[in-house]
């Protein structure tokens, strides 16, 4: 079974979606029928086929029929899917289908937002590891299909060097040169809050340089000293990365300031739903 398969089992299990009493007291429940799902807020769209696979575990004769891709945006109003099938089957797995529908399409919305926010600068927005326990697969397709960039799915696909790794290292370039030895090929990142870290970062050898709630004008000097270093070593490495502080008022100004990549953790711990309903025909 595949890890999506049983994560829907165990939300429809959650639900009791095979126990519905209330259905189950409608004389019509064997009946089929036909639903529509409609955005009630502009937005963008994530999880359609998060939701056809709610319908076909509750019953195989349901019959989900997507009317748009994932990523695509919609006014208020518009139809997003069609579904046929017993009134049982469709009113039991009606919630979860949209639970999963509104959530991934405002994580998706959200990105869509931060994304708009910098273009036509080179910056690019980017998650982080503040997901929902369970979810994190989906939520960090939802920010790929608002047009956002994924950063490590996990603790193994780079190394990420945070304040409470630093203060446990004696010497940062020895550590990060046996790390790289070990390990080929291994993306290598180290949070800098003042200059001095981001001088010994850039000296550590760091793929990535991430610049963690600095003031603006501490921040120009840190991007001065990582240009000047890829200049003198004629290698675009490392890129500067803006974390901490971003928000929808503030991304553009980070941006602006020649970064490689801006995370945050927002849009996906802090995005709204996206307000779905599904009304029978």
């Amino acid at each position: 079974m595949s890890p999506i398969n049983r994560l829907i089992r165990q939300v429809l299990k959650e639900d009791e979606a095979f126990n519905d009493v209330t259905t189950g007291a409608v004389k019509r429940a064997g009946e089929d029928v036909a639903g529509v799902f409609i955005a009630k807020k502009p937005g963008v769209i994530c999880g359609l086929s998060v939701a056809h696979r709610v319908f076909k575990i509750v019953d195989k004769a349901c019959v989900f029929r997507p009317l748009l891709k994932d990523g695509a945006k919609v006014k208020k109003g518009r139809l997003i899917a069609e579904v046929k099938g017993p009134l049982r089957a469709v009113l039991a797995a009606e919630r979860t289908a949209l639970n999963f529908l509104g959530r991934l399409s405002g994580i998706a919305t959200l990105t869509r937002r931060f994304v708009k926010r910098i273009r036509g600068t080179k910056a690019m927005i980017y998650d982080t590891r503040k997901t929902t326990p369970g979810l994190r697969d989906l939520e960090k397709y939802a920010v790929l299909c608002g047009g956002g960039k994924n950063h490590r799915m996990s603790l193994r696909d780079m190394a990420l060097f945070k304040d409470n790794h630093l203060k446990l290292i004696d010497n940062l370039k020895k550590t990060v040169s046996r790390l790289k030895k070990e390990n080929p090929g291994l993306v290598v990142e180290i949070e800098c809050e003042n200059m001095l870290q981001v001088r010994q970062a850039v000296e550590a050898g760091a793929d990535i340089v991430m610049l963690d709630n600095m003031g603006i004008a501490t921040m120009k000097r840190a991007i001065r000293l990582v240009r000047g270093f890829r200049k003198k070593s004629k290698n675009d490495l490392p890129h500067i990365e803006v974390s901490g502080g971003v928000n929808l008022g503030s991304v553009r100004e980070f941006a602006k300031l020649g970064v490689d990549r801006i995370s945050t953790g927002s849009i996906t711990h802090s995005a709204p739903a996206l307000d779905i309903s599904m009304e029978l025909q």
